[in-house]
């Protein structure tokens, strides 16, 4: 009898915890699934290849709480391909972890300091972003003050990594990280005009110095204009500092690079979209060989933009490729069609290069500097999305490159002739679909 009364209070209280702390609490989940073909997806295919066929899968479990002056959020994440493992593993590969651990605590209801692993996304992800297309996506360890009133919001963002505890300096070596950053955000809205300004320092490890910091600066602005049928967005991004590359002196060369783009957009009756956007990224020309020029670095680099968002959904450009080459200017036209349930979106990309790209076979040939066509290829994206009662979303998509000389070259898949290749299919097709419940959300 004692046991069960003992019980019976445990059972009780933690109820009654549970009940007056559930009005703070939202717990969520994600399971997100997706197939893939590939067959030249982010570089041309060669003759010996043969396409590649996976199903990779995101799982998440999503933990929010807040009361009066404190928030936390934690996300538990696991990325992993189907059939990595046997059956009856028993030693797990690296595939889960902590996506997000933060907290936040409100000074004021517009002033607030937000600590620990989280996500950062700004705008339209140009710059910052948190790259939710990838299945393991990107959060940062970083410290962001925060000032939020009814039209002005202002964020400043500081970070600072090491690999490991010491009781000496050593190099930061962390692959696909920084040693340092800061940041700030100023957003203002006055109607139907957005107004962004976004400077970006980021630190990488000296390759001199053990306790050296090599910078690049990114300064830039977002602006945006938007009424019911007309959405016209505008991006204008500099770039400064020191590489991590060397000149031949062995002093950091210096960089000097831009990123500038528009986009129109007109939605018919808020169904049928039309649209058209052009975006010039500056790169390095590979026929100048004048010391002036290559002691400076003139590929402009999207650092933590979510880069499959642009430039077409084959990632030829800048989801971890493409950088220090010859930049791009991308034209495209949009078309959609949404419903309630539904959606259907075409997209067209020419692509062009921003600076010349070498053509090495003339090069081998003369011993002259020549530069190929500035002609990159044309993409063409179609994107399917259908909605689930109870948030879950099936969303697919097709996608096909046409390669041209110069892209095949520079991504060095070359024929029998030495030519870039382009008598191959290259395109990419995938099948997604998203499970969000909701277990528990005490904000209702």
């Amino acid at each position: 009898m004692k046991v069960d009364l003992n019980r019976t209070v445990a059972y009780v209280t933690i109820m009654f915890l549970f009940y007056t702390v559930k009005a703070q609490i939202v717990l969520s989940g994600e399971v997100r699934p997706r197939f893939e073909y590939r067959h030249g997806f982010s570089t041309p295919i060669d003759s010996g290849q043969s396409s590649s066929q996976f199903i990779q899968q995101r799982t998440r479990l999503n933990f929010g709480y807040s009361h009066e002056k404190i928030k936390l959020g934690i996300v538990l994440q696991d990325v992993r391909v189907w059939g990595n493992q046997s059956q009856a593993n028993n030693n797990d590969i690296n595939t889960y972890g902590l996506h997000e651990g933060w907290a936040e605590y409100l000074f004021t209801k517009k002033l607030s300091m937000k600590l620990g692993r989280q996500e950062l996304g700004y705008d339209d992800e140009r710059i910052l972003g948190a790259v939710d297309w990838a299945q393991q996506a990107r959060s940062h360890d970083a410290m962001v003050l925060k000032y939020v009133d009814s039209s002005w919001a202002i964020h400043a963002g500081v970070a600072y990594n090491q690999d490991k505890v010491s009781n000496v300096a050593t190099a930061y070596t962390i692959v696909g990280s920084y040693k340092e950053m800061q940041y700030l955000w100023l957003h203002k809205q006055i109607k139907q005009l957005k107004i962004s300004l976004l400077g970006l320092n980021v630190g990488q490890q000296s390759p001199v110095s053990v306790g050296g910091t090599r910078y690049i600066t990114t300064a830039g602005t977002r602006i945006e204009y938007k009424t019911k049928p007309l959405f016209v967005g505008a991006n204008f991004y500099y770039q400064t500092g020191d590489d991590i590359t060397s000149t031949s002196t062995g002093k950091p060369k210096k960089v000097n690079a831009l990123l500038g783009s528009i986009d129109i957009a007109y939605t018919i009756k808020e169904k049928f979209l039309m649209g058209i956007g052009y975006e010039y990224i500056s790169g390095q020309s590979k026929t100048d060989t004048t010391k002036a020029y290559n002691d400076v670095n003139h590929a402009f680099n999207p650092v933590f933009g979510t880069n499959h968002k642009f430039n077409g959904y084959m990632d030829y450009y800048y989801v971890g490729n493409h950088l220090n080459n010859v930049g791009l200017q991308d034209f495209v036209v949009r078309l959609g069609y949404n419903e309630k349930t539904w959606g259907i979106a075409l997209d067209f990309h020419q692509f062009i290069t921003a600076a010349n790209a070498l053509n090495t076979k003339e090069l081998a040939k003369t011993g002259e500097y020549k530069a190929l066509d500035s002609n990159l290829g044309t993409e063409i994206d179609l994107t399917l999305t259908y909605k689930l009662p109870n948030n879950v979303m099936i969303k697919g998509g097709y996608s096909h490159y046409l390669v041209s000389n110069t892209l095949a070259t520079i991504k060095n898949v070359k024929d029998y002739k030495g030519d870039g290749r382009t008598n191959l299919t290259n395109n990419w097709a995938y099948l997604m679909i998203s499970f969000k419940p909701t277990f528990l959300n005490g904000n209702k």
